[in-house]
């Protein structure tokens, strides 16, 4: 970020969506918020008007996976798992994975008061990136890469797990398993003090298993979780993990 051109920070986004924006306008108008727009006369376009169309784009997607992953749940059991995925909490984890924060193009007051971070900066931004995919390649677009980014998800949404943040979901499942809490160790701050960078090391039972990079500790913290969560989705228990880990 720091000294990057709107341009360079597209273009790393793309590389993370794996998908390359055929008109940059669309992507640029989703990453715009509405307080740099108010800073500028004649007033940018922004991303509030976006919000409510990827809204749409991304509840159509999340419905289209969970009915075709779970053809026995009923109504009940799908509305809850979609509520649970498209809740801002969860379109705001989608954000981070995605490194959404470092793109986005804020004012000047929410750029001092940690703005790039907010679970609902983060959220609105994605719903208006989906619509960028959507308005840029079509549904189909929109489906693949919303695709790889919610299929991880689908099964904690029903049991909750995407309403709590990483860490907390995290420590619960440790905790059960055993009867501890996960340890966060801070490793390095580096940067410039507007740009500060934490890195944080995830331990279980003394064991390193995953390390978390973000502008705060607690953000840091969250994506360590966040990576060892993620693992868990694709098949791995967290007891092989720790043995794959061990010394």
């Amino acid at each position: 970020m720091g000294d990057q051109t709107l341009d360079e920070r597209v273009s790393e986004l793309e590389s993370r969506l794996g998908y390359s924006f055929g008109r940059r306008g669309h992507v640029e108008t989703a990453l715009t918020h509405k307080s740099l727009a108010n800073e500028h006369t004649p007033q940018l376009p922004h991303n509030e008007r976006m919000e409510f169309l990827g809204d749409a784009v991304v509840s159509l997607v999340v419905g289209h996976l969970l009915m075709a992953a779970h053809p026995e749940w009923s109504e009940g059991e799908l509305s809850k798992a979609r509520s649970a995925l498209v809740s801002a909490t969860g379109l705001a984890d989608v954000a981070l994975s995605l490194d959404l924060g470092d793109a986005l193009r804020l004012g000047r007051g929410e750029e001092r008061t940690g703005g790039r971070s907010k679970p609902s900066i983060l959220a609105d931004g994605f719903e208006a990136l989906a619509a960028a995919l959507y308005l840029d390649g079509g549904y189909d677009a929109a489906f693949e890469v919303l695709s790889r980014l919610f299929l991880p998800r689908l099964e904690g949404a029903l049991r909750g797990g995407v309403d709590r943040d990483p860490k907390t979901h995290l420590q619960e499942r440790i905790q059960a398993i055993y009867k501890q809490a996960p340890c966060y160790e801070l490793v390095s701050t580096d940067g410039p003090e507007h740009d500060l960078r934490f890195t944080v090391e995830l331990r279980v039972t003394g064991v390193p298993l995953a390390i978390g990079v973000g502008r705060t500790k607690k953000e840091a913290e969250q994506r360590a979780a966040a990576a060892v969560l993620a693992r868990v989705a694709e098949g791995e228990r967290l007891e092989d993990l720790l043995q794959a880990h061990c010394p």
